[in-house]
């Protein structure tokens, strides 16, 4: 256990991007072994208070794929938040599994999903302010996107974001990158750029290293220019694949990445490194004898 934290880790979750992930994050268990959790603690550059006001903010998050917190320290414990364990790997991680990039029907479903994720909480007049590959997990039943408030908790608004431990540079719109205020727009961007990421395995892939049925919707995500970047719906409509899956997304619409992320829409070798690690949580009683959880 750490300090007065009331969890032991058993692992970290971002093996292979731990500069860039959100906050530290762990795989935790209570000393009795009754409950497992992701254990979210901020970097050592982080404002504590800043982290903890975003993480209470996340816990009123709406929509299927995210992951709020719903555990939050108390008194006396630090800056700490958890939210109940699922087995998930990390977008970075499960592209390291891979050894490459997503298949089409994974970023497809994956885009889907993350785009009607940011709608609805852009219909709560909220800006998610920390997407990045680091912040989507992935799960046998769809994403779960983390990180929110990411950028405002690592520099307050006017402060260049460059080079911050806990912000991925590579996804943030060029007016949070300055320090301007994070607005919804400015998750467009960060979202073409981790959809680049999943399809290539970079964030800023030259044009024709994207896909052809995937290039368009990205170069336009990507626009430095707010005012040319897509809204979410369009992102929707253009990316789920065959007829009756494309149109409007939005708060209060019925979701339709649903229908996407049906068996099948993980790669078995990313189903596979789920289940071992599922088990490895189950086999580890003490950091002692916890292993590796992703390979």
């Amino acid at each position: 256990m750490y300090g007065a934290l009331p969890y032991v880790s058993l692992t970290s979750l971002d093996a292979r991007s731990a500069r860039t992930a959100p906050a530290l994050r762990h795989i935790a268990r209570t000393p009795d072994a009754t409950r497992t959790v992701i254990l979210s603690t901020p970097h050592p550059t982080t404002d504590p208070h800043r982290f903890m006001a975003e993480a209470d903010a996340s816990r009123y998050l709406l929509g299927s794929w995210v992951l709020p917190a719903v555990e939050l320290a108390g008194p006396g414990q630090g800056a700490w938040h958890a939210s109940p364990y699922v087995p998930v790997l990390p977008l970075p991680t499960a592209l390291g599994v891979l050894g490459g990039p997503l298949p089409e029907r994974t970023v497809r479903a994956l885009a889907v999903a993350l785009a009607e994720t940011l709608s609805v909480i852009h219909g709560q007049s909220l800006t998610h302010a920390g997407v990045s590959p680091a912040a989507v997990l992935l799960a046998h039943d769809g994403p779960r996107l983390t990180g929110f408030g990411a950028v405002r908790a690592a520099a307050p608004d006017g402060v260049e974001r460059r080079g911050l431990v806990g912000v991925d540079a590579s996804v943030l719109a060029p007016e949070q990158a300055s320090g301007g205020m994070p607005r919804p727009l400015g998750d467009v961007y960060a979202l073409g750029a981790t959809l680049a990421y999943a399809a290539t395995g970079s964030t800023m892939p030259e044009r024709d290293e994207l896909p052809s049925w995937l290039r368009p919707t990205v170069a336009r995500c990507l626009s430095r220019d707010p005012a040319q970047r897509p809204q979410l719906a369009e992102v929707v409509q253009e990316l789920a694949p065959g007829p009756g899956h494309g149109g409007d997304a939005g708060f209060g619409v019925p979701e339709q990445a649903a229908a996407l992320l049906g068996p099948g829409w993980l790669p078995a070798r990313l189903i596979a490194a789920l289940a071992h690690q599922a088990a490895a949580v189950l086999r580890a009683e003490t950091p002692a004898t916890a292993h590796v959880l992703t390979r």
